[in-house]
């Protein structure tokens, strides 16, 4: 060890120097995650400006990194203050030998002073000097990390060097210097760093009193933290166009400011807004940055999770709905919702909601591993997902856990039985077209007995439908479908409006019995269900009905031995003290034969190894 605590606060390369651990100590950190301040020697100089990055922060926490332990230093930065002074952050480090194979402190090593290279060789020829106090400790303005604890490694090639920053000649021709994203504080002005877009939001706009407006954030790392970053107007229209997922930028300047954690889950204390002076450059060599970095909760442990958490999932795509419309009544804007169910390798399966563009692009159709990072945990049904602007979804990802998350499921994972820890979800899209069933497994699992109403589609024909009572006069009034009174006088009066009409409207209930090919079931399909069914809208056949009955008979006749997929509420329902079992189609629609295909072939595989 010589002299190493020198050549590096001077930007030499030293390679891997070896180091021994004099003291250490915490120092507060903003977001609960302690950083740690080492005093370090060479053996003949100390300094005490070196910082663990937090990724190693378990060497402290399992007693390896203590006093007097001896350390090779893989990889490190070094940073320079406002004031001058220098700190060396600790990237990645072996413990060569624990405090406990050490006897003490080795030689008497002397505090190193900047400028003062000269007095310390003096002093290694005389007699050992008393020691000097250490450096003033850091302030909570000069704390290096912004509290990030984060989890990216790999090799470095923009930091093989150590100095107090890198200099790197952007495409523009201008040598930028490049600081770590852990270094960044508010008290900063100047910097640059080089980091890959992990997570890009859409355009949302606001209005309120104050006016109107656009943003857009994006959430970017490298190898010392991450942090989140958001434009405003001008800054959007200059900057969506041109920033891309997973792609390396140099960003330039921007105001600094403490993180809103009600917004960001992003582990850092600081956040960025972009000013009229930020420019973002693209990067072509930074390939050993890290891409986006999960933290993956399994869906089994979903359960004990609290309402609003935020967190990693990965799953594959078992099941998923259309996506729909639906009207935020906050805003009153319509959006796009689809509804997914992933599965992993605890058995379990949970709902998740796209939303937007998200929920309009995504396709599940063969089956896709699918990780989704920032997802909001929901206690609606039990325990589901919704997927905010701030998350990022990846199909297919280039990750361990999704290779081996696809074998598992084809190899054994697709025959089993998963279950739920999200339940069935009410109104007319409750419990979506995923959870299929033949009309005889939904009998033998008593689906609809219990205090909820279940849902299940199936693939069904139509082979009677009871054309009596199939319509009747109702209220034209739009919110109201309640039957009206004739008055024998020309009007019409509903009791439920408590107004009479000169007119009115038809609406259907129609009685359907379906059948598969191994049992049947009598289901009521109402106006839009019917209307699909009979292929005919109802004011049509209202008027058929009454002017040319065998017309209409007809209508009814061609609908029988059509099969459709069904959608289908089910509950048992008490009327005058008689309990029976009531069956809604919510959604009928015509079979999808590809998709219906898959899942016949799926389960004569589970069958085939059920038997095998």
């Amino acid at each position: 060890m010589e002299m190493r605590s020198e050549a590096i606060m001077q930007g030499e390369d030293v390679g891997t120097p070896v180091l021994q651990l004099i003291t250490i100590r915490p120092i507060a950190s903003g977001n609960g995650v302690p950083r740690y301040r080492m005093l370090m020697s060479d053996g003949v100089n100390t300094l005490s400006s070196f910082m663990l990055a937090t990724q190693l922060n378990s060497l402290v926490d399992n007693m390896r990194l203590t006093e007097n332990a001896i350390c090779q230093i893989n990889r490190f930065i070094v940073n320079t203050l406002k004031d001058g002074r220098r700190v060396i952050i600790l990237m990645d480090l072996d413990v060569v030998k624990t405090a406990d194979a050490v006897a003490a402190k080795i030689g008497n090593p002397v505090q190193y002073g900047e400028g003062a290279g000269q007095v310390v060789q003096q002093q290694q020829t005389s007699a050992p000097a008393a020691r000097q106090p250490l450096t003033k400790p850091l302030q909570q303005n000069e704390n290096l990390t912004s509290g990030s604890a984060t989890k990216y490694g790999g090799p470095s090639k923009m930091l093989e060097k150590a100095g107090s920053s890198s200099l790197l000649r952007t495409p523009g021709g201008s040598q930028a210097k490049v600081v770590p994203i852990a270094s960044l504080n508010p008290y900063q002005s100047k910097w640059t760093v080089c980091a890959r877009v992990t997570q890009k939001g859409q355009v949302r706009t606001w209005s309120n009193s104050r006016g109107e407006g656009k943003l857009f954030s994006i959430e970017m790392v490298d190898e010392s933290g991450e942090i989140r970053a958001t434009a405003f107007n001008d800054q959007v229209d200059k900057f969506f166009p041109l920033i891309e997922l997973n792609k390396v930028y140099y960003f330039t300047k921007g105001n600094l400011k403490t993180a809103n954690k009600q917004f960001s889950a992003v582990k850092n204390d600081y956040e960025i807004t972009f000013t009229n002076e930020t420019s973002v450059i693209p990067c072509e060599d930074a390939q050993h940055l890290p891409s986006v970095q999960f933290d993956f909760v399994s869906i089994g442990d979903l359960e004990n999770k609290s309402k609003d958490s935020i967190v990693d999932v990965i799953g594959i795509c078992k099941s998923y709905e259309d996506a729909t419309k639906i009207t935020v009544k906050s805003s009153n804007r319509e959006v796009s919702k689809r509804n997914m169910n992933l599965m992993d390798m605890s058995g379990k399966m949970v709902a998740v909601t796209l939303w937007g563009a998200e929920a309009e692009s995504f396709d599940g159709s063969q089956q896709p591993v699918v990780a989704i990072k920032g997802a909001r945990v929901s206690d609606f049904g039990g325990r589901s997902l919704s997927v905010l602007s701030s998350s990022t979804i990846i199909i297919n990802p280039d990750n361990p856990e999704s290779f081996k998350l696809r074998g598992w499921f084809d190899s054994e994972g697709q025959h089993l039985e998963s279950t739920s820890i999200s339940q069935a979800r009410g109104g007319a899209g409750g419990g979506g077209n995923t959870n299929w069933k033949t009309l005889h497994e939904a009998k033998s699992e008593n689906l609809g007995q219990g205090d909820k109403a279940d849902y299940f589609s199936c693939v069904s024909t139509v082979v009677y439908l009871r054309k009596e009572s199939c319509m009747y006069q109702a209220c034209p009034s739009q919110d109201c479908n309640k039957k009206v009174i004739d008055e024998q006088n020309g009007l019409y009066r509903c009791e439920k409006c408590n107004r009479e009409f000169p007119n009115f409207k038809y609406r259907m209930i129609l009685s359907v019995n379906i059948a598969d090919f191994h049992d049947n079931q009598w289901v009521t399909c109402f106006q839009e269900a019917a209307e699909t069914l009979l292929g005919q809208n109802t004011t049509y056949l209202g008027e058929l009905k009454e002017k040319n009955e065998p017309a209409f008979d007809e209508v009814i006749q061609k609908a029988n031995f059509n099969t459709y997929e069904f959608r289908i509420r089910i509950k048992l329902e008490t009327f005058n003290d008689e309990s029976r079992l009531k069956a809604t189609a919510m959604d009928v629609k015509p079979v999808n034969h590809k998709e219906y295909g898959k899942r016949l072939i799926m389960n004569i595989r589970k069958n085939a190894a059920q038997l095998g």
